[in-house]
């Protein structure tokens, strides 16, 4: 770890610099939608697991083949990552080059900021060395589970070597228990870039590559996202035309580097900066 926070430290200091000098300003940068999974792996049985279908669109699509996408993966939850399936798909999501990140190290979907620092301490370290060992490189990248986190949180994941990515559109659809349909994926996802646009219109947020990073969640332990992803793809680009946002000509990330570097200059550098949380979160945590 001593050697992980160095190079987090030096991350933060130059991403600033670095896009001041190499990229268009934003609002006139198009907008790449960056896609993220949380909650997973599923431990499920392959002919009903909702990440093996996930991984299988985001390689095949009516939209773009090859897509890459960031997997905040639970390495320990007793219906993921803390199953031999769980790992495997773990080792499978590296592979084929997204990019693993850490949600949790623990048995369920523990809320870090409920933890006092020494046991939080000790869980991302568990993260970190469960991923490092199943795919020979730690994560640079967290996502604290329900949204939760404060100061102290923050620091502790900077001194584990991890950078904080929250996010500009939420599906929602980690809210459907038992339910498997949902009436307003459109009219959510439009509503949410629509208010995402305010702040790509003012500058406000910044580019990477020459496009602007556009972070979109989604999880795949939901069986009804896995069976209709292909029509959120879809939707993502319907809403950005509806709202005449210009869209990069590859309109999702299909490489881990460029996925990787637009993820870091996204993440939340301070707990001064207080970005909007999705929904409810929001008034609950902020």
């Amino acid at each position: 770890m001593s050697i992980r926070v160095p190079l987090l430290l030096l991350a933060l200091s130059i991403l600033p610099q670095a896009r001041a000098d190499t990229a268009e300003p934003a609002h006139v940068a198009p907008i790449r939608f960056l896609l993220t999974f949380d909650d997973g792996p599923s431990a499920a049985a392959d002919d009903s697991n909702s990440t093996v279908r996930v991984l299988g669109t985001l390689a095949h699509n009516g939209v773009q083949d090859g897509i890459k996408a960031v997997f905040f993966t639970q390495t320990r939850h007793w219906r993921g990552g803390g199953t031999a399936t769980g790992r495997a798909l773990i080792r499978r999501e590296y592979d084929a080059g997204h990019v693993v990140a850490l949600h949790s190290a623990t048995a369920t979907h523990a809320n870090h900021r409920f933890m006092g620092a020494a046991e939080l301490d000790e869980t991302l370290q568990r993260g970190v060395d469960d991923l490092r060992s199943l795919t020979g490189t730690p994560p640079v990248l967290v996502r604290p589970p329900f949204w939760a986190y404060d100061a102290a949180t923050l620091e502790s994941y900077h001194r584990h070597g991890l950078a904080m990515l929250l996010t500009d559109l939420n599906a929602n659809d980690g809210k459907i228990w038992g339910v498997n349909f949902s009436w307003h994926k459109r009219a959510n996802l439009l509503a949410m870039l629509a208010e995402t646009k305010k702040r790509w219109s003012a500058g406000a947020m910044h580019s990477v590559d020459g496009v602007t990073p556009v972070v979109v969640t989604f999880h795949d332990v939901n069986s009804y996202t896995a069976s209709h992803l292909d029509e959120y793809l879809a939707i993502l680009l319907d809403v950005a035309h509806e709202l005449d946002i210009p869209v990069a000509t590859k309109p999702f990330y299909d490489e881990h580097d460029a996925l990787e570097r637009a993820a870091l200059a996204s993440t939340v550098k301070s707990a001064a900066e207080h970005p909007r949380l999705p929904g409810l979160w929001n008034w609950l945590w902020q």
